[in-house]
């Protein structure tokens, strides 16, 4: 018996401490009740073309190894992951649109990525898949918001 309890305790301490974690605080949409004033209007000078590139690699279909570490908040990209088997499961590729993103915001100084087209390249080698995005837009500054 003390074995079993060894073991688990031995797994807990790998399981709590192997891992990264991320927590995020922001909420950009949420359900509302009542009366939502919806009359807000934003003054957003639309301008050069701007873009950014991220790859990544994909073990299995789902796990990630490398990349960035740095990605747009706000926007889902693509699906919930999710699996076969009813198990939620990380999108990397969606991870990948959403750190390009990040890159194109970032190094132009925008508010915001106007209009954004991305292009993907999946690379697939069976169980090892190697992903490339390229995201360009328009630079978005916000003047106001009333």
């Amino acid at each position: 018996m003390k074995k079993i309890w060894t073991l688990a305790a031995v797994a807990t301490l790998i399981a709590t401490t192997s891992g990264c974690v991320s927590y995020n605080v922001s909420q950009p949409a949420a359900p509302l009740s009542g009366e939502v004033k919806t009359d807000l209007k934003a003054d957003v000078k639309v301008g050069e073309a701007i873009s950014g590139e991220s790859s990544t690699n994909i073990l299995f279909g789902w796990l990630a190894l490398g990349g960035d570490n740095q990605f747009a908040d706000g926007v889902t990209y693509g699906a919930a992951g999710g699996s076969s088997m009813g198990l939620p499961l990380p999108d990397p590729v969606s991870n990948a649109k959403a750190a390009a993103a990040y890159k194109a915001v970032k190094s132009s100084g925008a508010d915001l990525l106007v209009a954004p087209r991305y292009e993907v390249t999946v690379n697939d080698y069976f169980i090892f898949k190697q992903v490339n995005v390229k995201v360009t837009g328009n630079k978005g500054s916000i003047k106001s918001i009333r």
